[in-house]
């Protein structure tokens, strides 16, 4: 819903049906905050996918929590492009600012967006980049958009037209930070520009680049000195990831060890090199993501029963509804769940390959998720060859993998890399213990042995012994729910995770302005 009739100069709103306008909707007036921090800054979140509106992967999860758990300690707002989902949600859309075109990417209009929990959603609204069927990357059917570098240059360069101050919304962030490939041009610009706004910029996945054929340079803007190897030259093309990273004040990553991989030629995509220069200069971290709140079993509404820690039998509960929903024979073997995007990085074919060893073994696999033609229809044969004990479903849907989760008693991630996976922190928190690759977050977070399995190779070999693990501790029910007990009281939560982001945020701000920190 987009309210029209309002001015573009200004933050001038149109009263919401059904009562006055709130205080978070009123311009020039401060929201009560939960505690006073002295140092709190404004930071604009820029993102392409947000988990509330529209989401794909983790990318939306953490877009969703971390400026939520941010709330108490600093003002952050988050930017992203209005596809159908966003604009047709049913909270209203104020018009509050223009921005003006560059190059081949076209004006738009900010709206301003506003959950009821208080969170600010600016939304960059530009309807022949944006409102299209599909995903935020592509059409229905898995292709993605011809123009993507046209669509998120230009969430690039409004979020560098914000820190400028040019859309006259009359709120400037104190810092920018930027999120993926889809938000690599936002420090970019500024930087080209002279900003002295500081930038942060977190790899969600090194291996999506956004990369970009040198021929688009004049239809993007881009000035000739960028075309470099310590600019956003990427072997002969461009790469939107690389331009975040070159030109951000700052870089993390999900997670303390996949920060120390990609620097190797192994995990690097290419970038190795220069991300251990940035290790070295000091400006590469890894901050690991956090789960929200909801995710509790006692308190959890799209679970079919509720369960705390000890009610075994109600975890059980969740585990027939899951046999019901996937078609699997009823069953006092193990029940192991899939929740997963369907493409390579996620080892799915050795999750094929090891189908036969967990069925002859007495047990059963649910799988759920969408991704990649060919993986979609390889895990499709799969429930062919094993009738009754695999059961695959096509598609997400948040209800179905919660229970998931709930009623499984192992998740299966053979992930090839992990940057930091959510999954494993899902599982663990009701009681399904990942059998997971020692890689990325997957190791910052599964205690081998006490809250989950690792295996160290991509291998058949190395993740069936995983898996024999596993077996032998469902055997031992006592070991079973002692380690189920220690899962659901690992410490995810945000209100952990937040605090280096905020620290991070504050030590920006402060290094721009010529200020030290302790």
């Amino acid at each position: 819903m987009i309210s029209a009739a309002v001015e573009t100069q200004g933050e001038r709103f149109s009263k919401p049906a059904g009562g006055p306008t709130s205080l978070a909707d009123l311009p020039n007036t401060v929201r009560p905050i939960v505690s006073q921090n002295p140092n709190r800054k404004k930071v604009l979140f820029v993102t392409s996918e947000f988990a509330d509106l529209v989401k794909t992967g983790g990318l939306g999860d953490v877009s969703a929590a971390l400026p939520r758990a941010m709330a108490h300690l600093h003002d952050v707002r988050v930017l992203i492009p209005g596809y159908p989902q966003v604009m047709e949600s049913d909270n209203p859309i104020h018009i509050i600012g223009e921005l003006v075109g560059h190059a081949a990417l076209p004006p738009c209009k900010i709206g301003r967006m506003d959950l009821k929990d208080g969170l600010v959603i600016y939304v960059l609204i530009c309807p022949e980049l944006y409102e299209r069927e599909g995903t935020p990357y592509g059409a229905n059917n898995g292709r993605d958009w011809p123009d993507n570098h046209i669509r998120f240059a230009r969430l690039g360069l409004a979020a560098a037209d914000m820190a400028a101050n040019l859309a006259q919304i009359h709120w400037c962030p104190d810092l920018v930070h930027a999120h993926d490939w889809p938000a690599g041009l936002a420090p970019a610009y500024m930087h080209w520009r002279g900003s002295r706004t500081p930038t942060l910029f977190t790899i969600h996945n090194l291996a999506y680049q956004g990369v970009v054929s040198l021929a688009s340079t004049p239809e993007l803007g881009i000035p000739p000195h960028a075309l470099q190897q310590e600019g956003m030259e990427f072997y002969g093309k461009m790469s939107f990831l690389k331009a975040g990273m070159a030109y951000s004040s700052h870089i993390t990553t999900v997670s303390a060890t996949y920060a120390q991989e990609i620097t190797t030629p192994e995990f690097g995509c290419g970038l190795d090199g220069f991300l251990a220069a940035k290790t070295q200069q000091g400006l590469l971290s890894g901050i690991p993501n956090g789960i929200d709140e909801s995710w509790e079993t006692s308190t959890d509404t799209h679970l079919t029963h509720n369960f705390n820690i000890g009610d075994w039998e109600g975890k059980a509960i969740n585990a027939a509804h899951v046999r019901e929903l996937f078609g699997l024979h009823d069953s006092t073997g193990p029940l192991f769940a899939v929740v997963s995007r369907l493409v390579y990085q996620k080892g799915l074919d050795l999750t094929e390959a090891v189908a036969s060893f967990i069925v002859e073994h007495g047990g059963q696999i649910a799988i759920i998720g969408r991704g990649e033609p060919e993986e979609e229809q390889a895990m499709r044969e799969l429930a062919l060859r094993f009738p009754g004990q695999v059961g695959v479903r096509i598609g997400f849907n948040e209800t179905d993998a919660r229970r998931m989760f709930a009623g499984s008693d192992f998740l299966l991630m053979p992930s090839r890399y992990e940057p930091c996976g959510l999954s494993q922190m899902y599982a663990q928190r009701f009681g399904s213990l990942p059998v997971a690759r020692n890689t990325g977050g997957l190791a910052d977070t599964i205690e081998n042995g006490v809250t989950g399995f690792l295996f160290n190779e991509s291998t058949v070999q190395s993740y069936e012994e995983a898996l024999s693990r596993a077996f032998r501790v469902f055997a031992n029910k006592g070991l079973l729910n002692a380690m189920r007990s220690r899962a659901m009281t690992q410490p995810f939560n945000w209100c952990q995770a937040v605090e280096p982001y905020a620290e991070l945020y504050e030590q920006l701000v402060a290094k721009a302005l010529g200020k030290t920190t302790k």
